[in-house]
C-alpha cells in the first residue's frame, strides 16, 4: 500500500479515526533527512500491511505539526486507535523503523 499525502482537514478522518495502527510522517519538501527516509517509508507501506501509513506537510499544515509538539523533522508519530503509542525522531535505517514499528504495535 502506497503512503498516503494528508493534510490537517482530513487528519482528524484519515488519522484520529482510523482502526488498528497508523505511522504518520511529519516532514517538508526541504527536508534532507526527509528526503533519505521517504524512500524507506514507501518500502515499509509496501511490506507491513497491518499499519496505515501517511505524511503531512508541516509547513503546510503547521497546527496539527504543533498540536503533536513536532519541533524538528522528520518527527514520526504511531497511532493505534487514535491514540500516540510512539513518537520518534530523526532519520533512522529500515531495521531501526521496524523495531519502532514492531515496538508500537506489540506494546
Amino acid at each position: 500500500m502506497a503512503v498516503t499525502t494528508v493534510t490537517k482537514d482530513i487528519f482528524q478522518e484519515e488519522v484520529i479515526k482510523a482502526k488498528g495502527a497508523v505511522f504518520v510522517d511529519f516532514y517538508a519538501d526541504w527536508c534532507g533527512p526527509c528526503k533519505l527516509t521517504a524512500p524507506i517509508i514507501d518500502k515499509l507501506a509496501d511490506e507491513i500491511k497491518e499499519m496505515k501509513f501517511v505524511k503531512i506537510n508541516v509547513d503546510e499544515n503547521n497546527d496539527t505539526a504543533s498540536q503533536y509538539s513536532v519541533f524538528s523533522i522528520p518527527t514520526f508519530i504511531i497511532f493505534k486507535n487514535g491514540q500516540v503509542v510512539s513518537q520518534f525522531v530523526g532519520a533512522m535505517g529500515k531495521e531501526g523503523f521496524e523495531a519502532e514499528i514492531k515496538k508500537a504495535l506489540t506494546g
